[in-house]
């Protein structure tokens, strides 16, 4: 189970900024409310830390560009004034972030990027991939084209499905208060901070009182809410306070800041309900016992040179079963190629992919991080 002192370990963070941390509460953006974060977390990545960052800001951003003082109700008008505010919210990272040496990726999504498989394993492959060259992604919802059906609603929930997408060790949230209290602090006096807990201990639901700030959507129930979305993976959450000094400096170290939301389960079980349980499984890989050997005893990813048959219909993406050749389920997940590309790669080796394809999406038919051994 995930505790203060096993932190420092951690290896994948998911860090939310709101935009009132970013903003002076809506008064626009500057290097001096931006510097302080992009150094903590050029320093959590020299400490060995992935780090990606949602960042809120660009609808307040953009209000300020255009002289605007209330922020607008209509989501055509909430629209406008993220894309005019991204401009500026993305070139002020990429400015400070230079001067630590490191590169920024903007990356903007939809709920429906999420849901859709195809696009889930797009988004996922981009992120791991900027991961590796060593690049600070910046994520925000994509507000210029989101509708009130597919829009996040608030950076929280977006950063733990981000959580959820890239497998994260921990989830930061940070916000204008300690962390999370078991009575209203401004309303009583002797309100206590909650150091630590599980997403699932029932007293979260009485003491996470919604609050809405002027420039910004969600309060400690979309921090609850959030926390549990990417407890799913196996993900602990960090409710810390914005305002500290090297905030997120003191939660590498494992120093008790803030209250750390621990998932229910240990992070391989999390994961392997989340993807076992919440998934429709569309098709059957049918393995030699050499892939099946492979899964079980050394967790790899499953390459198509160990597919022997291949059934159902299913798209890249979806989720299929691999079952051994007596038809027993040894694993699941996330497949690579729809059920065309599968069969004509079957039983084939890697290097042949893209000879009898004309493309290579992928090295492996399911990649080890996607699937789930039963």
């Amino acid at each position: 189970m995930i505790s203060r002192d096993s932190l420092p370990a951690t290896r994948r963070w998911v860090v939310k900024i709101g935009s009132a941390l970013l903003t002076r509460d809506g008064l626009g953006l500057t290097r001096g409310m931006l510097m302080p974060w992009v150094e903590q977390i050029a320093a959590r990545r020299a400490a060995g830390h992935d780090v990606v960052l949602v960042s809120s800001g660009a609808v307040a951003e953009g209000m300020v560009r255009m002289g605007w003082r209330q922020r607008p109700k209509a989501l055509h008008e909430l629209q406008a004034a993220a894309a005019i505010g991204q401009m500026g919210l993305v070139r002020a990272y990429e400015a400070c972030f230079e001067t630590f040496g490191l590169h920024t990726a903007q990356v903007l999504l939809t709920r429906d990027d999420l849901a859709h498989r195809a696009r889930y394993l797009n988004a996922r492959g981009t992120l791991r991939t900027l991961l590796g060259l060593g690049v600070i992604p910046v994520i925000n919802e994509n507000d210029t084209v989101a509708t009130e059906e597919l829009r996040f609603g608030d950076n929280d929930t977006l950063a733990a499905l981000v959580a959820n997408l890239i497998e994260a060790d921990l989830l930061i949230l940070l916000t204008d208060q300690d962390g999370l209290f078991d009575r209203d602090p401004r309303r009583d006096p002797a309100a206590r901070l909650i150091g630590a807990t599980r997403v699932d201990d029932p007293q979260l639901d009485l003491v996470a009182g919604g609050s809405v700030t002027a420039h910004g959507t969600g309060g400690m129930v979309t921090k609850v809410r959030a926390a549990r979305l990417a407890a799913r993976s196996g993900a602990a959450t960090v409710i810390a306070p914005g305002r500290g000094a090297g905030v997120l400096t003191r939660i590498g170290t494992g120093e008790a800041v803030g209250t750390l939301l621990v998932p229910a389960q240990c992070p391989q079980a999390a994961r392997k309900q989340w993807l076992a349980g919440h998934l429709q499984v569309r098709g059957r890989l049918t393995l030699d016992p050499g892939a099946v050997r492979a899964l079980r005893e050394k967790g790899t990813s499953l390459l198509a040179v160990g597919v022997k048959a291949v059934h159902g219909t299913f798209d890249r993406g979806e989720v299929v079963a691999c079952v051994d050749e007596e038809g027993r389920e040894v694993a699941r997940g996330l497949v690579n190629y729809d059920v065309t590309e599968t069969l004509r790669i079957r039983g084939e080796p890697t290097s042949r992919h893209e000879e009898i394809l004309g493309h290579s999406d992928a090295e492996e038919l399911i990649h080890r991080d996607n699937l789930v051994v039963l």
